[in-house]
């Protein structure tokens, strides 16, 4: 898919990866949908894809809230007649120790990461599937491939994501619905910062940005970035258990 001209939902667009994508599509004359829940950031981002010479529609939405997720949805299509594509850019990966952690916390992580994206998704697949068909990438994580330390839940929650995405490929196909997976490694964006966690061949938001664009044209299947991490992830899923999981202390911080 040529993105230009086209209709673009984007989730989590007010900072970060979302942000990145919305300014980087702004350039090809979009119609953007820009959705997230801080307003005021919002609009800063919507003036500057206008200045760049595309439409942009601001929903402010908390995307924890089901019918929040649906209006929004619904307010694109009122606004621009057609959703072309959409990246569902939702969640966050806070730090979380299994030793210490809370069944509380374990299941907020799962939910502003697995939940979230359903409750985007589902109203998206309903208007592609009237509407001729279109694109939904998300934006996952190679945390999803892996028990990461300190990141447990969140690769849990990630890797629920992956298989979903991979189910709706197969049940969509019929209704020219497709789907594109983003594996990003580590991002550099003011969440990821001073998190403690170590972060190798970390990138900044402007090239992960890139990366998600020419995926989403390229209706690449699973697009994984960049190639360090991700050869370190395959080659860590193909050793032994016992192994892997040695080098994975390499990724623990020291007071774990």
């Amino acid at each position: 898919m040529k993105l230009r001209g086209k209709t673009i939902f984007i989730t989590g667009a007010s900072a970060g990866i979302g942000r990145c994508v919305a300014e980087l599509l702004a350039t090809a004359d979009t119609k953007l949908v820009i959705t997230a829940r801080r307003l005021v950031e919002l609009e800063q981002v919507a003036d500057e894809v206008r200045s760049l010479g595309s439409r942009c529609l601001v929903v402010a939405a908390d995307a924890l809230d089901e019918k929040a997720a649906q209006e929004a949805v619904k307010r694109a299509i009122t606004e621009f007649g057609k959703i072309d594509a959409a990246l569902l850019n939702i969640g966050e990966g806070p730090a979380c120790n299994m030793a210490t952690a809370s069944a509380a916390a374990i299941k907020s992580c799962m939910r502003i990461n697995y939940d979230v994206t359903v409750n985007y998704l589902v109203p998206l697949i309903a208007h592609m599937k009237n509407s001729g068909g279109g694109l939904i990438a998300h934006t996952n994580s190679l945390a999803g491939f892996l028990g990461v330390p300190m990141q447990g839940p969140y690769s849990a929650a990630k890797s629920a994501c992956r298989l979903l995405l991979d189910t709706c490929r197969a049940e969509l196909k019929s209704h020219n619905v497709r789907f594109t997976s983003i594996y990003p490694g580590f991002i550099a964006t003011e969440r990821t910062a001073n998190d403690g966690i170590p972060a190798p061949f970390e990138i900044s938001a402007q090239v992960c940005a890139r990366h998600i664009v020419k995926a989403m044209e390229r209706e690449t299947l699973d697009a994984p970035f960049p190639w360090q991490t991700a050869w370190m992830t395959r080659t860590l899923q193909w050793l032994p258990k016992t192994w892997a999981a040695h080098s994975m202390l390499k990724l623990t911080p020291a007071d774990y």
